[in-house]
């Protein structure tokens, strides 16, 4: 049950403004709301985009093909049939939705049995306290390795081991947050990213008449260290802005008791014993070359880098909590029956019934966005100002930073962004000397540092969703006063370590330099 928690807010001239968006944010209305809202207002700007001819042409790396868009009413006849006849496809195809739900099922019975209690009682008594920040933010950078798994299992698991720690849960959600979403392009390992950025730079360099390619490992020495110094910021603004500003959490506390009872230490020992069982029945099944749920890509000839992670990763994540929670829940007795573990199932989408209502409302607002083209003309338009403006050399790539950070509050997808821009910006900064690798690089800074304070970006209702678990009156303006310190931080941080690199000549992947 949510619950209402009034923290005093700390003083201080940043404080103050990060109060102002707050509360300017909060004084509007539901989320919901302003989502029917802004859907209103994307029909409206279409039907004047329409009747005016706005329109923009560019090369789409990804259809490999000219491409021109105009903006699309949906004030006209076919506009209000795709309007009515979309409601439901919209819904149902939200990206978000099926990856929150199905993964939920599994941790509703992890939670339900006692196995994430018990779990975090162990982690608390045998992690110094002062690490535990740290621990939480390098987590969330490292959990894009999985592409989405980190919104649906680490973002809520934030909050619940700051908790844990006697600590404001609503800090721990925002710590996690911002190292799965702001910090999403760095890892310690080759992503899904990669790849697929790499693909879309190779295509941009073709058709800027040069003759090479780049590899999906172009970025991968800066990314490396960039999770380290993401961790670092994260756990700077977590600890000296968003904590002290929350104040005291004044809500219930989810354990009583830190001690591990007997029965518990022998569900978590049949819980561990079953993870590895389940481990290696995955690795059997995705990595031999014959595995039968190994993925087949059209990466080549990049080569195949993540060949088992596909829609079945979202299952696997279900099963990943399911099965240790039924193995704790008989060995700890919690489990009597299979009623309780689908007590456990629908106790956890009981809980998910606001967020059901306002991916309703979110989704008509996405797909609204994509069908009348405008977020495809703001994107182009955005680049063609940039080039337009006269910059060169570094001044250039920090401009276009700014303006990829600024794109992408208004559209989401990475590859999409990116199949706009890099067929302009490659060829051009490629003719001043600067390497396809660097540019990718510097989009990467931009495209990552601002997904957490915008509300299009698709997870946002579902963390929106998570906070109000702890505070009912969580809303958009909560969360984005919460998430900007950490924007800030990071894109000034990773551009100056940007700076830094470009000065020092060091190559940011194998045979891959700036210049």
């Amino acid at each position: 049950m949510s619950v209402k928690n009034t923290t005093a807010k700390k003083s201080g001239l940043f404080n103050r403004f990060l109060n102002l968006v707050e509360r300017g944010g909060n004084k509007l209305p539901h989320p919901v709301t302003i989502f029917v809202i802004l859907s209103l207002l994307v029909i409206i700007i279409s039907e004047i985009g329409a009747r005016t001819g706005m329109s923009v042409s560019y090369y789409d790396a990804r259809s490999k093909a000219d491409a021109t868009v105009t903006a699309v009413s949906l004030m006209n006849a076919e506009g209000l049939r795709y309007i009515f006849n979309s409601a439901v496809k919209n819904f149902t195809g939200f990206a978000p939705l099926g990856t929150v739900l199905v993964a939920m099922l599994g941790v509703g019975v992890a939670e339900g049995t006692g196995l994430i209690g018990a779990a975090l009682k162990k982690i608390v008594l045998g992690t110094p306290k002062k690490l535990i920040t740290a621990v939480v933010v390098l987590m969330g950078v490292m959990s894009n390795v999985a592409s989405d798994a980190g919104y649906v299992v680490l973002v809520p698991l934030g909050a619940i081991v700051f908790l844990s720690f006697g600590r404001h849960p609503l800090a721990g959600l925002a710590a996690a947050f911002a190292g799965v979403s702001a910090g999403f392009s760095a890892n310690l390992l080759l992503g899904t990213l990669d790849p697929l950025l790499a693909g879309i730079t190779n295509e941009a360099i073709a058709v800027g008449g040069y003759d090479f390619t780049i590899l999906p490992t172009a970025n991968y020495y800066f990314m490396f260290v960039s999770t380290f110094l993401l961790t670092i910021l994260g756990t700077f603004v977590t600890e000296k802005i968003v904590e002290p500003r929350l104040g005291e959490y004044k809500g219930p506390k989810l354990i009583e008791s830190m001690e591990v009872t007997a029965a518990e230490r022998k569900g978590l020992k049949a819980a561990g014993i079953s993870i590895l069982l389940f481990s290696a029945l995955m690795l059997f099944l995705t990595v031999p070359d014959n595995a039968i749920l190994k993925v087949v890509t059209e990466l080549k000839p990049q080569g195949d880098l993540n060949p088992f992670i596909g829609s079945g990763l979202v299952p696997t994540i279900m099963l990943f909590f399911l099965i240790p929670g039924i193995a704790f829940g008989l060995a700890s007795g919690t489990i009597k029956s299979d009623k309780d573990v689908v007590h456990s199932m629908g106790k956890a989408m009981a809980s998910m019934g606001g967020y059901l209502v306002l991916a309703f409302t979110a989704a008509q607002f996405v797909a609204y966005f994509g069908y009348t083209q405008l977020g495809i003309i703001l994107a182009v338009s955005g680049a063609n100002f940039l080039q337009a403006i006269g910059f060169t050399g570094l001044p250039l790539v920090l401009g276009f930073i700014a303006v990829a950070a600024f794109i992408n509050l208004f559209i989401g997808s990475a590859s999409a962004k990116w199949a706009i821009m890099a067929p302009i910006f490659i060829p051009m900064l490629i003719r001043m000397g600067i390497t396809p690798e660097f540019t990718q690089l510097a989009y990467r800074i931009g495209d990552s540092t601002t997904n957490i304070i915008s509300p299009l970006m698709s997870y946002f209702a579902v963390i929106v969703t998570f906070a109000q678990k702890y505070d009912e009156d969580t809303g958009i303006g909560t969360l984005i006063s919460a998430m900007l310190p950490y924007t800030i931080v990071f894109l000034l941080g990773w551009t100056v370590m940007m700076v830094i690199w470009y000065m020092t000549g060091l190559p940011i992947g194998p045979d891959a330099f700036m210049r």
